[in-house]
């Protein structure tokens, strides 16, 4: 299918409602400039009294059309767009804007959320499908739009100060702003230590810089700042049969793969032959084949030598191997199986920081930059397999026990180890016990219980919400920043509202079909996917198991605690770490999700010190 234009691609902006800032493009500039690897194909600028805008622009779909930033005038007003996203329903909403009398120059999306805007003001934001983050200038108003879809797969940071309000897609980029300055304060710090590589939702960890949460919309003018949620999840009784429920799944699914293979530049999928990115695959290679004659192009990522060191556990129960090949083979994609050596994952965790502005998930995050810069040399668009665990349930805090009922986040629970590495003035500093349970009641506050649910079906409920807002939240976030930092647009079809929705209320009984974790999806999948994959047993994003990789991180970490001038000392607990660096096991459970053990937890302390150097954190 072509003919829409859609536009992953970076945004940025100043506001000044009082003072003329038409001279300091040079600021617009630089914020613009940090945003490059997002939208390499072209940039632009729009330029008034009280606001400049900045984009950078990956093309997917005539690049000649929805040039950014767009403007639309309307009587004496004048409107501007700067948008990073997608919309999946695009032509509905063409046809209905054309019924209201609109006229289209352009195949952009960008145009019809433009003119969505202009017809129904905040209002679009519940009628739009996509994935996105937008912002529109109204000049005659003075008045600064913003958006984010409703999970959070596009980013969007804020920060104000004094009479001037600040945007952008990422961190780096309000950064580059002169009015704000590297710092992070106590909450920050408990941000990253406490809660890191996860992050509080619409927190910005360094001081005074926000991020507008997903499902929110925020206007800024002369009366303020105000936000609005426009969308959450509601919740009422599955009132459909089994039969019912496995027909709309399988629906849901095939019309959100679809809506997502728009494209006119060459579209690949994410393969691990685990059930979410093989069934994936094997729509998107059927809709190619039939529709257009073309073969699909599939990816998967291993480690050299990852053969030789792999055991099998009960997060990480086999290799993805075999099952790539069986699905390649089946569905006749083009399968390119790349692999990293441990040198090249230590060597692109500083990478994998500055493409997410903070420390985050070790070599989960740097061997997914590795990928995606590899991917991106043939491919710009890839569609990934995101977010079914989170709806369906597929990890083991759903069904053990001693997890599901752990009275804080699941992914987390190692609060010990967090605060043993330490040192004694950050943990009286950051109080992270007490921090950890804030946020984690904040977020049970949200959960919008069936009346009268309790017990364990209230547990899940909760469980499901803290998943989707939080986990959910962190993997997106990772997903975006890797691979978007060589121009790779990542979509996620799993992640559709209509399809979360539905999801949301089907009974733990119903996700659990014929006693299997997702249960009713791979009852909704027979018939796409052969049964060697349905019936495979659950296993996440592949990681190393090479120990030369601990013994490279380890080397790094003794160098750290041996500097004098590295910024982490005063953070940590020398003796602490030294004795956790020589110790001959790893110390037990995960210390984040299901993959960041030991060797995770060194190279995430690795980060913060990459982080806290690179970008010359000041604390205060």
């Amino acid at each position: 299918m072509k003919g829409m234009n859609f536009c992953m691609c970076g945004i940025a902006g100043w506001i000044n409602i009082k003072d003329n800032i038409t001279y300091e493009k040079e600021i617009i500039h630089r914020m613009t400039d940090k945003l490059l690897p997002r939208g390499p194909d072209a940039t632009g600028y729009w330029y008034s009294t009280h606001a400049l805008l900045g984009h950078q622009r990956l093309a997917i779909i005539d690049p000649s059309g929805g040039v950014q930033p767009m403007v639309e005038h309307k009587g004496d007003n004048t409107y501007v767009i700067i948008y990073n996203g997608e919309l999946y329903n695009t032509e509905e909403l063409r046809n209905e804007l054309k019924s209201k009398g609109y006229l289209f120059r352009t195949t952009s999306d960008t145009e019809v959320l433009l003119k969505s805007f202009v017809e129904w003001g905040p209002g679009c934001s519940e009628k739009i499908n996509g994935i996105y983050a937008f912002a529109v200038w109204d000049e005659k108003e003075r008045s600064l739009f913003l958006c984010r879809d409703r999970f959070g797969v596009k980013p969007l940071f804020y920060a104000v100060r004094k009479d001037t309000f600040i945007f952008a897609s990422e961190l780096k980029s309000i950064l580059a702003h002169p009015m704000v300055e590297p710092e992070v304060d106590n909450e920050g710090l408990a941000e990253v230590f406490a809660l890191g590589p996860a992050r509080t939702p619409g927190h910005g960890v360094f001081k005074n810089v926000y991020e507008l949460k997903p499902a929110h919309y925020l206007t800024y003018n002369s009366a303020g700042i105000q936000t609005k949620r426009y969308w959450a999840l509601e919740s009422y009784p599955h009132t459909d049969s089994i039969e019912k429920t496995i027909d709309t799944l399988k629906e849901l699914v095939v019309d959100s793969i679809e809506r997502q293979l728009v494209s006119d530049v060459p579209v690949c999928t994410f393969l691990s032959g685990g059930l979410d990115s093989s069934a994936i695959t094997a729509v998107s290679s059927n809709h190619f084949r039939h529709n257009m004659g073309i073969q699909l192009h599939t990816y998967s990522i291993d480690y050299i030598d990852n053969e030789l060191y792999f055991k099998a556990s009960n997060f990480q129960p086999n290799s993805d191997a075999p099952w790539v090949k069986l699905m390649s083979e089946k569905f006749n994609t083009f399968h390119h199986f790349v692999k990293f050596d441990t040198p090249q994952l230590v060597e692109a965790l500083e990478y994998a920081v500055e493409a997410r502005d903070l420390p985050g998930m070790a070599d989960i995050d740097s061997s997914l930059w590795l990928f995606c810069r590899e991917v991106r040399k043939n491919a710009k668009v890839a569609l990934s397999g995101e977010c079914a665990d989170e709806i369906f349930g597929g990890y083991p805090w759903f069904h053990r026990e001693e997890m599901l009922y752990s009275n804080t986040f699941p992914w987390s629970r190692d609060i010990e180890t967090r605060l043993c590495i330490l040192s004694g003035d950050l943990k009286e500093i950051i109080q992270a016990e007490k921090y950890i349970a804030r946020r984690y009641e904040e977020t049970l506050d949200e959960v919008p219980y069936l009346p009268g649910e309790k017990g364990l079906e209230k547990r899940r409920r909760e469980m499901f919400y803290l998943n989707i807002t939080w986990f959910m939240s962190n993997l997106l976030d990772r997903k975006d920043r890797m691979s978007m930092a060589s121009g790779l647009e990542v979509r996620v079809p799993f992640c559709d509202h209509r399809l979360v929705q539905y999801v949301w209320n089907i009974p733990w009984e119903i996700k659990m079909y014929g006693g299997r974790e997702k249960g009713i999806l791979r009852e909704a999948l027979k018939g796409i996917l052969p049964n060697e994959i349905i019936y495979r047993k659950k296993s996440p994003y592949p990681k190393t198991h090479n120990p030369s990789y601990e013994a490279m991180i380890v080397k790094k970490v003794l160098e750290i605690v041996n500097d004098s001038n590295s910024p982490i000392q005063p953070l940590i607990d020398k003796n602490v770490i030294l004795n956790l660096v020589e110790s001959k096991s790893d110390y037990g459970k995960p210390w984040f999700g299901q993959l960041m053990a030991k060797p995770q937890l060194l190279a995430y302390l690795v980060q913060v010190d990459i982080w806290l150097r690179k970008y010359n954190i000041r604390l205060v």
